[in-house]
């Protein structure tokens, strides 16, 4: 698979959020889940029919705003679940 082109920093938003379930004092107390929201119809990235297979392929996490949502929280840090 060749190296796919860097996503330009407008085309995505993150935000980190409280981490819910297991983790000691500090999952309810520390953002350090990280959320990742794409917009799918306003990015030059893909053309129509690229666009129409990455909806069909994002399934439950395509939101009615056309958004695809991705959430990051089984590490500790801000850091590890931004990467991940």
């Amino acid at each position: 698979m060749a190296d796919a082109p860097p996503l330009p920093e407008d085309a995505i938003e993150e935000k980190f959020l409280a981490a819910t379930g297991p983790g000691g004092q500090n999952v309810n107390k520390v953002a350090t889940a990280c959320e990742l929201r794409f917009l799918v119809g306003a990015t030059t990235l893909l053309d129509a029919a690229g666009r129409q297979r990455l909806r069909a392929l994002a399934g439950r996490r395509l939101t009615l705003l056309d958004e695809i949502v991705l959430e990051a929280h089984r590490h500790r840090s801000r850091e590890a679940n931004r990467r991940d």
